[in-house]
């Protein structure tokens, strides 16, 4: 799937890159948390991050930013088990409605208020990361 970036997106993924050494595959910026979230091949997160989160943390610095590092893989239950990570996710189907793909993803009751976090931050996340890089245009938790 092609992905196209802006401006802003490719510089934030050039920075990464000087301050990591490793490429980031997508990225997205959130105003309202004020957060840039980079997505990874899973290989590579913990090399991204950096020993106790050096990398991430200057990052931090240098753009006045909270910098998050997500895990991808072309596998979509395992790319979007990373993108909920660290919920548990009870069990996920992928279907298609009105020709679109969706992803339907059971977690524990006590569990779907960190699924959907704070004001749907992490729900919104994961549904734009999803239909960027695997074309799956909903994702339904119950």
């Amino acid at each position: 799937m092609s992905i196209t970036l802006s401006e802003e997106e490719m510089r934030y993924i050039s920075l990464l890159e000087m301050v990591s050494g490793v490429k980031a595959r997508d990225c997205i910026f959130s105003e309202e948390e004020n957060r840039l979230i980079f997505l990874v091949e899973k290989e590579l997160v913990g090399l991204c991050v950096g020993k106790n989160g050096r990398h991430i943390k200057k990052l931090r610095r240098l753009l006045g930013k909270e910098v998050e590092v997500v895990g991808y893989s072309e596998d979509p239950e395992e790319f979007l088990r990373l993108l909920f990570a660290p919920v548990q996710l009870s069990s996920l189907t992928l279907t298609e409605e009105d020709g679109k793909k969706v992803a339907v993803v059971e977690v524990r009751p006590q569990e779907k208020g960190l699924a959907i976090g704070k004001a749907g931050a992490r729900i919104k996340r994961a549904k734009k990361l999803a239909q960027r890089n695997l074309g799956i245009h909903n994702i339904i938790i119950r």
